[in-house]
């Protein structure tokens, strides 16, 4: 069978876009097929409901080894959605126990605290968190940061004196 025009068509069609239309064709169906949202009635209900939640939680930091922060960060935000402050801390120190080298899940846990407003709790994340990690700078300026945004300025300098005092010389813009 011979080919009888050899030119190209008017509408090209590349590669690339054929797979950008399957990426969001594919995307479409997941949102299509989210799952009914739960009305819950009663505290029967809302406690069923947050058992199962739990249970698929721990089953996830099961299978992944315990290994997997994100599962554990993910849980803790769930509670802390859930209003079980004391859970969602349990978790992150589980998370911890787990992974106590990771500056970004003390970011995660400090920011846990300040934002509903925990502030002792705060300072006692932060403080930990240079204490173990002290070479990480951006755990420094997130504790200066929270004091001076308390207007605790005293609180902030005496922070970035120890900080100082802890560097050793040379090192970065304090030298």
């Amino acid at each position: 069978m011979k080919v009888k025009n050899k030119n190209p068509a008017p509408l090209q069609i590349i590669a690339e876009q054929i797979i950008r239309e399957a990426r969001e064709l594919q995307r479409a169906e997941r949102l299509a097929v989210r799952t009914p949202r739960q009305k819950i009635v009663d505290a029967g209900e809302l406690a069923d409901y947050r058992f199962r939640k739990r249970k698929e939680f721990e089953d996830q930091i099961r299978r992944s080894q315990r290994n997997n922060i994100n599962v554990y960060i993910k849980y803790a935000k769930w509670e802390e959605s859930q209003k079980e402050f004391n859970r969602a801390r349990s978790v992150f120190e589980r998370a911890l126990e787990v992974d106590c080298r990771n500056h970004t899940l003390w970011l995660k846990y400090a920011k846990f605290e300040m934002r509903n407003k925990i502030i002792n709790y705060a300072r006692n994340v932060w403080d930990r968190a240079v204490s173990i990690l002290p070479s990480v700078d951006q755990l420094w300026y997130k504790r200066i940061h929270m004091e001076e945004m308390l207007g605790n300025v005293a609180g902030a300098r005496q922070i970035f004196e120890r900080w100082t005092d802890w560097m050793p010389d040379g090192h970065g813009w304090l030298s």
